[in-house]
Order: structure tokens, then C-alpha cells, then sequence
């Protein structure tokens, strides 16, 4: 009998621990750092490269509420979900082929996302707003197929398309009547929508338990009123972009 009651009341240990860490608070998310080769500006046919930092978040939970996947895959986790939403434009300069424009100040948009991730593929909305800098609001559609390799290598590929609103295109496409006269390029005022389409590859290689290394690369043809604008005329519709970079994932259990 004294066996017995042992392992009843082990069972009803174990039985009332299990909703208990099921409830655990906890945050995972990821940084990313590395190098990025990029056009100069929208739509410059000269490259520049320059730091390239992202954030990625992978899950929340807290009481009964949760966004994502705390505990699961850290790259293309399947699922429905929210995310976060970030890009940093840098500072456009009235030089070169440029001079006479106004200088343009970096931004920071900060925004929030939506995907389906399936085991081998995925579709995605983004919704972005410049908090700092042209103050105007950016999105992108995009989906991927995945490649999940035994060894932890994930590879996709897919379509993407990226648009603003006319504060947004204006900021980095327009020519105000007084650049015009100082420029000598047309004057010329952009509506938003759609202002490039693309296609990007990405790779990810997990080095140990929470880094790993994160590549991709870039194809973008400005479309619609960015591609008649005379700053795009100087340059070129087609935009190449790189990156690659260091991540390091972040499990917190609160």
C-alpha cells in the first residue's frame, strides 16, 4: 500500500506540473547583423555597401494570450501568425547626378505582418510606417517556397512586391517645382501603389544552438509612377540587393 500511494501522488505531481510550464511567459525572438550591398538610393544605378541590421519575431506568450510560436522552428515556423515589421532606409544626398535635390533624412519604418507558413511554402502581408523620416506608410505581399535540408539548411525563394503611399513615393520619387528649377530635372509628383516588383532568394545555416548565418539576394524593378520620375531616369529601374549576416536567436522564460 505505501508503494501504491507513492505513485498515485508522483502521477498527480506530474499531472498538476504539466499545465504549469504549458503556461510558462515566454519571448523568442532574433538579431540579425551583418552587411548589406545595395543601390545608393531608389532607383540610383551606383552601389554602395552598408551595415545591415533586422529583427525577428518568432513568439510571445503571456498568461493566456499568444502570438507565434515561442517554442517552435526559429526559421519558417508552420503556422498561421503575427510578426514584427522593420527596414531602415539611409539618407539620400542632393550630390552627383542628384545635385540641386534636397537631401533626404534616413527613416526608420516599424510596422506589423501577417503570414501562413506551411511546411513548404509561405505567403506574407507586411504594414510599415515611417516613424522616423518620410513619415508615410509601406508595405509588402510576398510568398516563398522553403527547402528544409536534414542537416538545418533552409532555403527559399519567391515573388515579392512592395508599396507606399503617395507621402512615401513622393519622399524618394518626386521633384518639387524648386528642385526642378535647381536640378534642371522635370518636375514631377509620384502616386502611391505599387512601386517595384521582385523576386529574392534566402538561405539560412544554423551554427549551434542559437546563431546561425542568414543570406539573401535580390531582384526589384521599379514600376508604375516611380519608374517615370525623372531621379529614376538618371539611374536605373533595376535594383540588385545582398546581404549576409550574423543571427543570434533569444529564448526568455518569464
Amino acid at each position: 500500500m505505501p508503494r501504491l500511494t507513492r505513485l498515485v501522488l508522483a502521477a498527480t505531481a506530474m499531472a498538476c506540473a504539466t499545465p504549469l510550464a504549458a503556461q510558462e511567459n515566454a519571448l523568442s525572438f532574433s538579431l540579425t547583423g551583418g552587411a548589406r550591398v545595395a543601390p545608393d538610393y531608389f532607383g540610383a544605378s551606383g552601389y554602395g555597401v552598408s551595415p545591415a541590421i533586422s529583427f525577428g519575431f518568432q513568439g510571445l506568450r503571456f498568461g493566456g494570450t499568444q502570438l507565434g510560436d515561442p517554442d517552435g522552428p526559429r526559421v519558417f515556423a508552420p503556422g498561421a501568425g503575427l510578426r514584427g515589421s522593420f527596414r531602415f532606409i539611409g539618407e539620400r544626398e542632393g550630390v552627383n547626378e542628384l545635385a540641386g535635390m534636397n537631401d533626404v533624412d534616413a527613416a526608420l519604418e516599424l510596422g506589423i505582418g501577417a503570414h501562413y507558413t506551411a511546411d513548404m511554402w509561405q505567403v506574407f502581408a507586411d504594414l510599415r510606417y515611417g516613424v522616423v523620416g518620410h513619415k508615410g506608410i509601406t508595405g509588402e505581399l510576398g510568398g516563398n517556397l522553403i527547402y528544409r535540408a536534414p542537416s538545418g539548411l533552409v532555403l527559399n525563394a519567391g515573388p515579392r512586391a512592395e508599396f507606399g503611399s503617395g507621402r512615401f513615393t513622393n519622399t524618394y520619387f518626386g521633384v518639387t517645382p524648386a528642385e526642378s528649377i535647381a536640378s534642371g530635372l522635370a518636375a514631377y509628383t509620384a502616386s502611391g501603389g505599387v512601386y517595384s516588383v521582385g523576386f529574392e532568394m534566402g538561405a539560412y545555416q544554423p551554427l549551434g544552438a542559437d546563431w546561425g548565418l542568414t543570406g539573401t539576394l535580390r531582384y526589384d524593378r521599379l514600376r508604375g509612377d516611380a519608374a517615370r520620375s525623372p531621379i529614376v531616369a538618371q539611374g536605373s529601374r533595376d535594383q540588385i540587393s545582398a546581404e549576409i549576416g550574423l543571427t543570434r536567436h533569444f529564448n526568455l522564460r518569464f
